[in-house]
């Protein structure tokens, strides 16, 4: 099962953003306790704290999903989402967390000013890594960028970690295989979301990749 919850900047943003899904083959639902078999999708207005806290708290797994700009509400859908998209983003996105037959693992680039992502199965704080930000030529660039990759994996610390975490994330995929978990999300986190933790996570990515039989991804959330 895959639990997609929705937010959008407008209300007629949300709901193009679930008939997107439904098209996919989603089931729509009201809310939460309509959580059932299969792939669902659920709206959420206002932001929806209250929801995603009460989700949190039943240990419920979901996908979040945020259509459009900051809608300004703290704790919401904007500042925890997992995507954030614009109308042409959604009918890829809708295929690409339809429940699946190989497993995917989601290498997610995020920045704590935002929020830390509800749902990894791990989280790493690339904090203790020197900033690139603080480097004036490297600070408008991104961890796309071969300059930045160069600062942050010349600190022999970031090739260590991504070494255990490799280790780790393969030891632990056919574990969550047999409780029926396809998905498994890696987040590193750095202050912005732009630099180190974009470097660790597209690093990763390709590590991954390489693993026979299963899809990898490479998400920046604040970039």
């Amino acid at each position: 099962m895959t639990l997609v919850i929705v937010g959008a900047s407008t209300e007629q943003r949300m709901q193009d953003a679930i008939s997107a899904f439904e098209m996919a083959g989603f089931r729509r639902i009201s809310e939460l306790d309509g959580a059932s078999e299969g792939d669902l999708v659920l709206g959420i207005s206002d932001g929806g704290a209250e929801v995603l806290r009460e989700a949190d708290r039943r240990a419920i797994k979901y996908v979040l999903v945020h259509d459009g700009e900051d809608d300004g509400h703290d704790g919401g859908t904007f500042e925890r989402a997992h995507h954030r998209i614009e109308a042409g983003q959604r009918d890829e996105l809708a295929q690409h967390l339809r429940s699946r037959e190989r497993p995917l693992i989601t290498c997610l680039a995020f920045g704590y000013k935002n929020g830390a992502p509800a749902d990894a199965a791990l989280l790493i704080d690339a904090r203790f890594l020197d900033n690139p930000y603080w480097v004036p030529e490297l600070r408008p660039l991104t961890g796309r960028d071969p300059a930045v990759v160069d600062y942050v994996m010349k600190q022999p610390a970031a090739a260590r970690l991504l070494d255990d975490v490799q280790r780790i994330v393969r030891d632990l995929l056919p574990l969550y295989q047999e409780k029926g978990r396809m998905h498994l999300v890696v987040a590193f986190g750095c202050t912005g979301g732009r630099h180190r933790s974009v470097v660790l996570a597209s690093e990763l990515a390709a590590r991954l990749s390489e693993i026979e039989g299963v899809d990898v991804d490479f998400v920046t959330r604040d970039v």
